[in-house]
């Protein structure tokens, strides 16, 4: 029987990739999206993947995609926690409505959906869990402080919650990317992308697939006695 993967913030991004991947490598793939649907209905299209709306920073619309994702494939055997949202702001300009965005969308959204599918997991005395946190939950970004605190949170669920269900045969890991190509970066000017090379030691920007490679590595078995770890995916930018 194939395995049956579901992925937060999949129309897009590391986890469009990820969708695709996971598709591509034979599993069940069940994704949520929040805004674009068009996107993730042809990329279902595409993947034979199930979408589902849902707002990942409000539990009951993960709860609700954990049951819809179970009552289809029969189970979850690996959750990816990959929505997410960035802003670049200064501290003194964080108002309290862009923190708890911040916090709900990175950090409280894989709560909810790790406490969610945990209930079957440990039933089943098997699973993965895998969050996608950032280099700067690793070291902190300047004008980013929200943004790597949610990120940093994702670091300290992974190692906590990899030594509580370790016995229940659950693995927690988390994939640390760096500059990757994606929307999120496409604010930055050729001339910051450039900057950003040169302070790679290989220079050079990461790719969705260099992540998604990461995150299927976690996901298989070739992983069975990894967990509590924090796989960077970073060029060597931090290390």
């Amino acid at each position: 029987m194939s395995k049956t993967v579901l992925i937060t913030g999949g129309s897009r991004g590391i986890g469009r990739c990820a969708v695709k991947a996971f598709a591509n490598n034979g599993y069940n793939v069940a994704f949520t999206y929040l805004n674009s649907e068009e996107k993730a209905e042809k990329l279902a299209t595409e993947c034979s993947a199930f979408a589902i709306k849902a707002d990942a920073s409000n539990s009951k619309d993960v709860s609700n995609a954990v049951d819809l994702t179970i009552k289809k494939f029969s189970k979850i055997d690996i959750l990816v926690n990959n929505a997410g949202i960035d802003e670049f702001c200064l501290f003194t300009d964080i108002t309290d409505e862009k923190w708890h965005k911040m916090i709900d969308t990175n950090l409280s959204s894989a709560f909810y959906a790790s406490r969610s599918v945990l209930k079957d997991m440990i039933k089943r005395q098997d699973g993965v869990i895998i969050n996608i946190s950032s280099m700067w939950g690793e070291v902190g970004a300047s004008c980013e402080v929200h943004y790597s605190v949610s990120k940093a949170g994702l670091i300290g669920l992974t190692k906590a919650l990899a030594k509580e269900v370790g016995p229940s045969n659950i693995r927690v890991n988390c994939v640390s990317p760096g500059v990757i190509d994606t929307d999120m970066n496409a604010h930055l000017t050729n001339e910051d992308i450039e900057q950003l090379k040169n302070d790679t030691p290989l220079g050079k920007i990461g790719t969705c697939e260099d992540v998604c490679n990461a995150i299927l590595f976690l996901a298989s078995d070739k992983a069975s006695f990894v967990t509590g770890q924090v796989l960077g995916v970073n060029g060597g930018y931090i290390i």
